[in-house]
């Protein structure tokens, strides 16, 4: 099927709920004082199914590298040093998440809507929401 076109550089215009998030991830304060700050870019390079998502800032920069569908180990150092096995698929439009690990609930879903990019993360009960532009 014809899937949704992610590609681009699409730049975070909104951050809702971000260090509550990383909180439930047992973040240090220190960090997370550092990347409620920040405001991301998101470099999107995709190939039918095969994703390159670079997400950058001034902090650290976070790649991800996968195939829809595919399920892979994601060493999460650039967030909470934690690794888990990571499958996306596609729902829809939608790509969606799931990260298994140490922490129950965890994962994302991106979709886009009109011109913008939209990020739900979450972890548990715990979810926050960014918008790229």
């Amino acid at each position: 099927k014809m899937t949704a076109d992610y590609n681009g550089y699409w730049k975070m215009i909104s951050n809702e709920k971000f260090e509550e998030y990383l909180k439930a991830l047992d973040v240090n304060v220190a960090i997370r004082k550092i990347a409620t700050l920040l405001k991301p870019d998101k470099d999107i390079t995709q190939d039918g199914d095969h994703f390159i998502i670079k997400t950058l800032s001034t902090f650290r920069n976070y790649n991800m590298d996968f195939v829809v569908g595919q399920e892979f180990e994601e060493d999460l150092s650039g967030v909470d040093d934690r690794k888990c096995m990571t499958i996306i698929t596609w729902d829809g439009d939608k790509l969606v998440c799931v990260q298994k690990g140490e922490i129950e609930g965890r994962g994302w879903t991106h979709w886009i809507e009109e011109d913008e990019l939209h990020l739900v993360g979450h972890v548990s009960c715990i979810s926050f929401v960014m918008i790229f532009k």
